[in-house]
């Protein structure tokens, strides 16, 4: 994980300076994934501090700085003591997969047993993935948590909420809030109402007192909030409906604008608000199409199976052989997200021969990355009914020229990646900055960006015959797994074993300056 901080100029849109910093992953068990709450507080404390000091070396009065926004993970979930302001357990990251006997139990008291059951109030399926169950497992779990749930000090909130809580005051009064975005990804938001939901608090027992207030993303409550994809669909310009964007980074996330009403899907993308740019603005929602593994793919070649030394040398590579060689990777470490949502899959490779080197491994990862995009494109244009006819994307992985052509040749339409890659914290940046009472920024002011456009080079036929190929693998990835009834996870067959050390997302924070 990294903590960085950006500093902007809201009339140009450019980034002056930025400063980041590593948070450490710790990976108590296999699937389990977690951060240390403190050490994500003083990342940002430090951020601020050195971002400071680079604007006086450039002779810019930190005065200048009219406002802060903070873009985080937004199912990453924290639980703390508000009487002592420390954290009762780590945060417990967004891909981990310590809940899915958890899943299984709230699964089995609906109707039917469907994982869709909240659908129509939230937007999301009951998985492993949302806030609401990592909740309910560190209630279940945890005494320290269950002591402050009954004694009524305990406070939830993702990334965004302990960052307010703890910089507006913390004990002393600060600020329990969130914003819509966030809050739609808890599986306790009504994203009809817009609001926290009894029925949805009975259904997972949680009390709704220890849940943050929510708010617009664009509005003056001490330092604002907004999810990091729903950041990055902004710093994209996506506002109207019908725009998308994909951000490449630990995972893949390609969001939708569908306007002012949720949009529910039957091809298995989620439902979510992406905004609500002021407390009197109406809330934006999006249909969006999550995968797990992505960069995270990457790693894992680099620190798991030492294929390659680096992140950028998988695209030289690959491209030194141009093709797979018949070989598909499926990187389902944990499990499958969209559209699929089954977290009984596990990651495979097919198609190995005598002739496969590391070369088409690096060929088959980025095309993995590829084809889960497709998939997911291609759920979203069935939901719309309107074909994108180009996709926009960001993220770190973007930098590689390689994946960004593979992925205009399978998907059979434009790629186009803007020059100025902080389209996250740009964003944020932006929701702070156009905050009534601020007011620095012209939200619906388009800024000239300039953009690299990559165009589709082969044959659709082909693109169909190993979009086909991957899917086969797809099927070979399913069911591979069984959860048992604790804390971690059995394996069928328990002399095949993989262990992963995953990555998660960038945390941006960043400042509005009006200079």
């Amino acid at each position: 994980t990294v903590g960085k901080l950006g500093v902007f100029n809201a009339q140009t849109s450019e980034v002056v300076c930025q400063y980041q910093v590593e948070i450490r992953q710790s990976f108590p068990k296999e699937g389990w994934v977690e951060e240390d709450p403190q050490e994500i507080l003083q990342s940002v404390c430090e951020c601020v501090e050195k971002v400071c000091e680079m604007l006086t070396h450039m002779n810019i009065s930190t005065d200048l700085i009219k406002a802060i926004g903070v873009t985080n993970q937004r199912e990453t979930t924290l639980v703390w003591d508000k009487e002592t302001g420390l954290p009762l357990y780590n945060a417990i990251v967004w891909m981990d997969l310590r809940t899915q006997s958890t899943v299984d139990r709230l699964i089995s008291k609906t109707p039917g047993g469907n994982k869709n059951h909240l659908k129509s109030q939230t937007g999301l399926p009951i998985s492993t993935y949302f806030s609401a169950v990592k909740l309910r497992w560190l209630m279940d779990h945890i005494e320290e948590v269950a002591h402050a749930v009954d004694t009524h000090t305990a406070m939830f909130g993702t990334v965004d909420s302990w960052l307010v809580w703890c910089l507006t005051g913390g004990v002393d009064g600060g600020i329990h809030c969130t914003d819509v975005s966030n809050a739609s990804r808890t599986l306790l938001f009504n994203i009809n109402t817009l609001q926290w939901d009894l029925e949805l608090c009975s259904f997972f027992e949680i009390p709704v007192e220890i849940l943050p207030e929510v708010k617009s993303s664009s509005e003056i409550y001490g330092y604002l909030c907004l999810g990091d994809q729903s950041a990055a669909l902004v710093g994209q310009m996506c506002l109207k409906d019908g725009q998308a964007k994909n951000t490449y980074g630990t995972g893949c996330f390609l969001l939708r604008n569908t306007g002012t009403k949720p949009v529910m899907s039957d091809h298995g993308l989620l439902t979510t608000v992406a905004y609500k740019l002021g407390p009197d603005r109406p809330a934006c929602y999006a249909l969006e199409g999550s995968v797990a593994i992505a960069g995270a793919v990457v790693r894992w070649l680099k620190d798991n199976m030492g294929i390659i030394q680096s992140s950028a040398e998988i695209e030289k590579l690959a491209a030194s052989v141009g093709t797979s060689y018949g070989c598909y990777f499926v990187p389902a470490f944990s499990g499958l997200y969209a559209p699929y949502w089954e977290p009984n899959a596990r990651g495979i490779i097919c198609g190995l021969t005598q002739f496969t080197t590391r070369n088409h491994l690096a060929f088959a990862a980025l095309e993995a990355v590829c084809f889960q995009t497709k998939e997911i494109l291609d759920a979203m244009n069935q939901d719309s009914g309107v074909p994108l006819t180009q996709l926009q994307v960001d993220g770190g992985m973007t930098c590689n020229q390689l994946l960004m052509q593979l992925q205009a040749d399978i998907l059979c339409i434009p790629v186009v990646k803007p020059t100025m890659s902080e389209t996250t914290a740009l964003g944020a940046a932006m929701a702070a900055g156009s905050a009534d009472g601020v007011s620095v920024w012209n939200i619906n002011t388009e800024h000239s960006v300039t953009t690299e456009r990559y165009q589709p080079q082969i044959n659709p036929n082909e693109t169909e015959f190993r979009y086909a190929r991957w899917k086969k693998a797809v099927q070979k990835a399913m069911n591979w797994e069984t959860a048992e009834s604790g804390n971690g996870m059995v394996f069928t067959q328990k002399y095949i074993f993989l262990h992963t050390r995953l990555g998660v997302f960038l945390r941006d924070t960043m400042v509005v300056s009006g200079i």
